[in-house]
């Protein structure tokens, strides 16, 4: 396992949930809502340098949340994920930035806040929090299990436009 602090990201049209591991690559946990749009990415930068001044090592690497099909396909929820990566990498190179699967992840993140009684509006504040903990923490323990950094890695394409 790499040593390094991750970030997990779970972009979505009005809200972007973000989560951390620990140094070690063991624990994913909640840190912020952003909300998308103007702004979102000077936000996520902020975040990184706000780690940075409390580990040694700083992030190492993004893990974002890739929304396929049940059948392992792509559509237009999965484009805009992938632009928004693209727009990411971009910012935050030469930070790695990598794409894995999150399919049902909101869904699983909504039932565990809906049985711990989390009730409306304080739950839509935290779902996307929570599903970029189960993005994070799936890419942590896969990468655990097999010894290869999860997903697929996004390559720098352009500017950053935030």
């Amino acid at each position: 396992m790499r040593h390094g602090v991750r970030l997990g990201i779970d972009p979505g049209d009005a809200r972007i949930g973000i989560a951390r591991s620990d140094p070690g690559g063991f624990l994913a946990t909640p840190v912020e809502t952003v909300r998308s749009g103007r702004g979102d990415l000077r936000r996520i930068r902020q975040i990184i340098a706000e780690i940075a001044e409390e580990t040694a090592d700083g992030v190492v690497e993004i893990v974002v949340g890739l929304p396929r099909s049940l059948s392992g396909g792509e559509g237009p929820a999965a484009a805009k994920v992938r632009a928004f990566s693209d727009r990411l990498t971009a910012s935050v190179a030469p930070l790695p930035v990598r794409l894995c699967d999150e399919r049902l992840t909101t869904v699983s993140a909504e039932a565990m806040l809906r049985d711990r009684g989390t009730k409306g509006a304080k739950r839509r504040a935290v779902v996307d929090q929570a599903a970029a903990v189960l993005i994070l923490q799936h890419a942590l323990d896969s990468e655990r299990a097999t010894g290869n950094p999860p997903g697929e890695l996004v390559a720098r394409s352009q500017e950053p436009d935030d």
